[in-house]
């Protein structure tokens, strides 16, 4: 061999070594290729800024899913009996693939740090470091190569079933019913031993953690607060951690009025949490109670809360309302659960529905019973899992002869029926973000500007009001997106959405799943993270407060963030 071509020879090697093309060798081609284009896109923006391990473990799902993919398309090349290339060939392919797969990924994880920090920029973060595009490179490694793992485990199982079947059935039905086994024994295992042992354990820490007392607030001790020693329900169980940051936190009547200028009213804030009686029944009965116990019925305004997976009601969405009306306001939330409401939604999702549904006929039987002129408003908020909850417990069907005044529903999850029927009947040249459902006299969509005073439209009796951000992944989840692009992506945008948002089959169902997951980490005013000014705009249309536009601006510097 001449000095050029050892020369040539050992450059090849030191370029692309042999143990490379023996990898590759063994990988799938067209795994590859899908692979590498869903890690690309990936890295694209979506709606909610993404750390370094966010987004490292969304691009390694993303990269076994593209893997998977493709993995699965060569099989039923193969299984079509359609021309397969020779080794020679395969393996030229291979390093071809793996070279172009290497250019690809520098590129777009070089790419990935603008695109982050345009997002971080509209939703006024500070940057991502120059080492974003490295930690999240290595982590998605990590998690494809474990994804990997699991399905060679997968396909090892299959293979062992299948050939022990072989010896009493056919050799494609042994593959087939191979499958089915190996997918119940996985199945098995997650339901039988992660989930449940994970629900369990994760019950059990957020139980304990209930019932520690909340930092920086006290007992009350007047008469006609909740958790007072004259209260039906105790300070250290009745209430709860959450119990205690809501009644702790209610301003009192000096502050508002320091505020107002005018005379004001402590504000009434009654809280039943889940260790507080047996039963959701009871739990109701015993609000009611302590509700006619404060004289929460003799305010002008009543306030249905229903509070997240975890119990907590913002107390940034109720304090707006308390001030707009100078805290003659009664606000009530009974617990349903301890977990986050994500964990909430899997494990129990009934039981919210059914406690928020108990607590609605019990204080709204009262309510309904009382003469018209001597009796609140009634209210209904929720936010996240308790919107939906509160929706779905006032059927409007059944109280469209004496109906509440109306409702506030802050970042209504995807999964609300309501929600989705007044989505697909709005009108056709409303976005899907911000959308006008029929005459605006019953139900009006605002987010972090006010859309509520709509020219030519008048109130109706009840007034109900949908706070969301285009942002808010919780809201704008669909699972469709897996093969189809999503209404709110087209133009116009959402003021806090990315022009670089793109849809991608697969990878954008798994992006805005991962943003559903961390939506809450988002900046206050996106997201799934509502800010005070927003609830105010809202509670002022929805209540018909009365107050002017130099008073409404003075109560959002008041109440800033």
């Amino acid at each position: 061999m001449s000095l050029v071509a050892r020369l040539q020879s050992r450059l090849r090697t030191f370029i692309w070594p042999a143990w490379a093309t023996r990898i590759l060798g063994t990988l799938s081609i067209p795994g590859l290729i899908l692979a590498t284009l869903f890690f690309a896109a990936s890295l694209s923006p979506s709606l909610i800024p993404r750390t370094d391990n966010v987004q490292g473990i969304l691009s390694g799902l993303s990269l076994a899913a593209g893997y998977g993919l493709g993995v699965f398309l060569q099989w039923l090349w193969s299984y079509l009996e359609l021309p397969e290339p020779g080794e020679r060939t395969h393996n030229t392919l291979a390093v071809i693939a793996g070279g172009g797969a290497v250019l690809i990924v520098l590129v777009f994880l070089w790419q990935a740090t603008e695109w982050q920090n345009n997002i971080r920029e509209l939703m006024e973060q500070d940057p991502v470091d120059g080492g974003f595009p490295i930690r999240l490179g290595l982590i998605a490694a990590a998690v494809f190569a474990a994804s990997l793992a699991i399905a060679r485990l997968f396909r090892l199982l299959v293979h062992f079933l299948a050939r022990h079947l072989r010896r009493f059935i056919p050799r494609r039905l042994s593959n087939v019913i191979g499958v089915l086994l190996a997918a119940g024994v996985f199945w098995a295992v997650i339901d039988g031993v992660i989930l449940e042992y994970g629900l369990r354990t994760a019950d059990r820490s957020f139980q304990q953690f209930d019932v520690r007392e909340y930092p920086g607030v006290e007992q009350p001790k007047g008469t006609f607060r909740t958790g007072s020693p004259a209260s039906l329900i105790t300070w250290e169980e009745g209430l709860g951690r959450q119990g205690q940051r809501f009644v702790g936190q209610a301003p009192d009547a000096g502050t508002i009025q320091d505020f107002t200028g005018d005379a004001a009213l402590d504000p009434i804030r009654v809280y039943v949490g889940l260790n507080a009686a047996e039963t959701i029944e009871e739990r109701a009965r015993l609000a009611l109670q302590e509700m006619l116990r404060v004289d929460a019925f003799d305010r002008s305004v009543l306030v249905l809360a229903t509070p997240t997976g975890r119990g907590w009601v913002d107390h940034r969405a109720v304090q707006p309302v308390e001030y707009l009306h100078g805290g003659d306001v009664a606000t009530v939330a009974v617990q349903y659960s301890y977990l986050p409401s994500w964990l909430s939604l899997m494990a129990e999702s009934r039981y919210g529905y059914e406690t928020a549904q108990a607590v609605f006929s019990e204080i709204y039987g009262y309510w309904k019973q009382l003469p018209p002129d001597a009796r609140p408003s009634l209210y209904l908020y929720g936010l996240s899992l308790g919107a939906l909850n509160s929706e779905r417990a006032a059927d409007l069907y059944d109280v469209i002869g004496d109906p509440f005044s109306g409702a506030l529903w802050a970042g209504p999850p995807f999964r609300s029926e309501t929600w989705r029927d007044i989505q697909r009947q709005r009108q056709p040249d409303s976005p899907a973000w911000l959308p006008r459902f029929r005459d605006s006299s019953v139900v009006r969509f605002t987010n972090q500007e006010n859309h509520l005073d709509i020219p030519g439209a008048e109130w109706g009796p009840m007034r109900i009001v949908y706070l969301q951000y285009a942002s808010d992944p919780v809201t704008f989840f669909e699972p469709q997106a897996l093969y189809h692009k999503p209404e709110w992506m087209e133009s116009p945008r959402g003021p806090d959405v990315s022009p670089d948002l793109t849809w991608y089959p697969v990878v954008t169902m798994l992006q805005l799943a991962v943003d559903v997951a961390i939506g809450d980490a988002a900046p206050r005013g996106y997201g799934h993270v509502y800010a005070t000014e927003h609830y105010i705009d809202a509670w002022h249309a929805v209540t018909d407060a009365g107050r002017d536009v130099d008073e409404i601006e003075r109560l959002k510097r008041n109440l800033d963030d």
